[in-house]
């Protein structure tokens, strides 16, 4: 993928542990918490627990239960963009996968780096009979404008549902998509 300026950004599929990918994602994520997104974190979320939360991704993706996408910048490959497909479900739900912690660093923002992962998580669960999708976000968030862009339809929104860092409450928006 060739970004507007001048950057490339190669998006891969990790399925392996080591303490440069692992730096790289804790890093991402405390951009985005400082930033203010509200992704499962408070304002005063340390590298520590950051890493621990991506090593407990890594293993998952090692068991099969979740697919990890990253998004690269082809100069320094650091990880500037990430999006897992949690596929571990229920006996009763084969048919479909959650989405989850769509993630994109504060400077590599507005270059289509979260709607290219987007395509590429929804092309591997096409690829493995995954016929529908669920996510949430942040109502009214950029996030939710992407969604929305990108073919998902509304099922809600939830009041209150989560936080911010910062400890303001926020609301959720649900979404799904048929991708048969």
């Amino acid at each position: 993928m060739h970004i507007s300026d001048k950057r490339d950004i190669h998006i891969q599929e990790l399925k392996e542990i080591n303490n440069i990918t692992i730096s790289d994602l804790a890093e991402l994520t405390l951009d985005i918490v400082q930033g203010g997104a509200s992704v499962g974190f408070m304002k005063d979320i340390s590298k520590e627990k950051a890493s621990e939360f991506w090593y407990n991704v890594l293993a998952k993706v090692q068991q099969e239960k979740t697919v990890l996408l990253v998004a690269k910048d082809s100069l320094s490959e650091q990880i500037v963009g990430t999006v897992q497909l949690q596929i571990d479900l229920p006996q009763n739900q084969p048919h479909r996968a959650d989405v989850a912690k769509m993630l994109v660093h504060s400077s590599f923002r507005r270059l289509g780096i979260a709607e290219h992962l987007l395509q590429h998580i929804e092309f591997i669960a096409k690829k493995m009979k995954k016929s529908l999708l669920v996510l949430d976000t942040v109502t009214d968030s950029p996030a939710h404008a992407l969604y929305l862009k990108c073919g998902w339809k509304v099922v809600g929104n939830i009041p209150n549902y989560a936080l911010f860092p910062d400890g303001t409450p926020c609301s959720t928006t649900y979404f799904y998509k048929n991708i048969q």
